[in-house]
């Protein structure tokens, strides 16, 4: 009997939203591989740490030849590294133009591209933003827009490509998050984004990330995690 556990893949795992994801992924039993450009050693051998800026040509291939070669296998991907700079549009650099793409779309191409090469069966999750779907003038963010657009719809067509040999294909899109990002005194006036009148927390995130990987009939969908933000204010 094949006794390996299932093998995450997680970006950005340093701290937030990714560090939660890693303790969520474990409390599921799987082993973890966990990434940022600075993460430290753990105390968990069944936790990966690989630092190294996911943004780099060919990082995204050596972080899954580090999967396999300590644990002989990928099932899922959590695109959750990105960058997000908001700013009017004109404002923009060509400096910020290189950053926000490099994490968000060559970090998730490269990525994925490898770890797909090597499933059988498995799962992508990419963490998104609601701001692709209603955009709001009070954050003009339109790099996060470019990217995070691009990445929603690269989840619904890899689904489709993919359905037939059982490679799910999902993204979660955020509203606010309360993260060590966020400074508190700009808690209150980032609740009232959201209709719901709150910051979202890590563990609404980690739900919904986790429901996502049970849900074996779950495939091409964008989940919304954002106090209703998509909806409308």
């Amino acid at each position: 009997m094949n006794t390996t556990p299932s093998v995450v893949v997680i970006t950005g795992a340093s701290q937030g939203i990714g560090a939660a994801l890693v303790a969520g992924y474990r409390r599921l039993g799987y082993a973890v591989v966990a990434n940022s450009r600075t993460i430290a050693p753990g105390d968990d051998p069944m936790v990966l740490t690989v630092p190294g800026d996911i943004a780099q040509p060919g990082f995204g291939a050596e972080l899954v030849d580090a999967a396999l070669a300590r644990f002989g296998r990928v099932d899922t991907v959590v695109n959750n590294a990105g960058i997000f700079v908001a700013k009017p549009f004109t404002e923009y650099t060509d400096d910020d133009y290189d950053a926000v793409t490099g994490v968000n779309v060559r970090g998730f191409f490269e990525l994925t591209r490898a770890a797909v090469a090597a499933m059988t069966t498995g799962h992508v999750v990419t963490i998104s933003t609601s701001l692709v779907d209603q955009a709001d003038k009070k954050v003009p963010s339109v790099l996060a827009s470019l990217t995070k657009g691009g990445l929603n719809a690269a989840t619904k067509s890899l689904a489709i490509e993919y359905a037939e040999r059982g490679i799910r294909f999902n993204a979660v899109a955020l509203g606010t998050i309360d993260t060590p990002m966020h400074d508190p005194s700009t808690h209150d006036a980032l609740a009232a984004l959201q209709p719901v009148g709150r910051l979202g927390t890590l563990d609404d995130v980690v739900d919904a990330v986790l429901y996502l990987e049970n849900a074996g009939f779950v495939t091409g969908e964008i989940l919304h995690v954002d106090g209703g933000q998509n909806a409308g204010h």
